[in-house]
């Protein structure tokens, strides 16, 4: 069994910038890779089907990204090999974390190189757009400044980092959070020659905490530790440490601390960031 990583991704800030005529909106972000995240099991088949061996609950393979990609992937090159797909979850779903775009791009990477298509980079990002905004990025493969609606990407490496990610017990949906007439639109636009490490913050941020009041209290217990912020539109929240000892032993306390105020366990873990997707070199 050969396993293929399907990183998580951090937005150590977004902003809203602007909303084009057809209604979606204008971002700025700085995209990171964690080394945390799902992984996936492709096997090729040659009758051209292609199979969910760990089917998602409640999902139809129509909507799951993964068979979404490698149907997407097939339609376009005219393979006709086909794959079994095993999904390793690790991610939640609905956490600003990626997990859904991650899978459909490590689907697309591998599956051309496993189908021997050897697609150029360019040309995987562009079937990723078709999929969802997030999924480019994880194809181009390195840590990016964003524009446009996420698609325009410019490589950025901000310092290196651990980050402590805590995972609130809800699922954020974010049609529901762009949609608020409370989110702000008109954020100043930033050259990316004006960027510093702790630019920035989540112009989503206010409308998930007032949607989702637990993403704010998870927020409430990092705060103690440094710039705390939630990624994409939640409802995972961060921050970063220079040591990976420090952030182990922040989710230590805080878990101790929780447990002591009589709450439910809380879930998180620690991860180092990564400039480059483990999957870089399947495309040039």
């Amino acid at each position: 069994m050969t396993l293929y990583p399907a990183p998580a991704k951090l937005n150590l800030f977004l902003h809203v910038v602007g909303r084009r005529p057809d209604g979606y909106h204008l971002l700025q972000s700085l995209f990171i890779f964690l080394d945390y995240g799902d992984s996936l099991d492709i096997q090729v088949r040659g009758d051209g089907e292609i199979r969910l061996l760990a089917p998602l609950p409640g999902v139809t393979p129509e909507q799951d990204l993964c068979w979404r990609a490698a149907h997407l992937l097939q339609q376009h090159s005219g393979c006709h090999l086909g794959a079994d797909i095993r999904l390793i979850k690790r991610l939640p779903m609905g956490g600003g974390l990626g997990g859904g775009s991650s899978d459909a791009a490590t689907v697309l990477l591998a599956l051309s190189r496993l189908w021997r298509l050897d697609l150029p980079r360019s040309t995987l990002m562009e079937l990723g757009l078709r999929l969802g905004a997030d999924v480019p990025v994880f194809v181009f493969g390195r840590s990016a400044f964003a524009e446009g609606v996420g698609e325009i990407l410019t490589p950025w490496t901000p310092a290196p980092a651990t980050y402590l990610v805590l995972i609130p017990p809800v699922h954020v949906a974010t049609p529901r959070i762009f949609a608020d007439p409370g989110l702000t639109r008109n954020t100043p636009s930033v050259r990316i020659a004006a960027l510093l490490d702790g630019y920035g913050h989540n112009d989503l941020e206010p409308i998930a905490c007032a949607q989702h009041p637990e993403v704010g209290e998870y927020l409430g217990w990092l705060k103690p530790y440094g710039d705390a912020r939630m990624t994409g539109s939640g409802a995972c929240v961060f921050v970063a440490f220079r040591e990976r000892v420090q952030a182990e032993a922040a989710l230590a306390r805080i878990r101790s601390e929780h447990v002591g105020a009589g709450l439910p366990a809380i879930e998180g873990f620690v991860a180092d960031g990564m400039d480059q997707h483990p999957l870089h070199a399947f495309a040039d």
